[in-house]
């Protein structure tokens, strides 16, 4: 289980990589520090979903 997966590693304004939506085929990564947990389950098999302080929202992948 990487970092992205578990909520108990992802805080508030923390800076951190997440694939869109829109990215999940290719994979491609957005960073941002996270405004807002959106994922309520401690755990999530695809990375905890986020919004980013730009307003996009991802799942975690990377926790810089």
């Amino acid at each position: 289980m990487t970092d992205g997966q578990k909520r108990v590693n992802i805080k508030y304004g923390i800076d951190v990589g997440v694939v869109l939506k829109a990215d999940q085929s290719s994979g491609r990564l957005s960073y941002g520090k996270v405004q807002k947990i959106l994922t309520n389950s401690p755990t999530h098999p695809h990375g905890i979903k986020v919004r980013l302080n730009t307003g996009e929202v991802g799942r975690v992948k990377e926790i810089l």
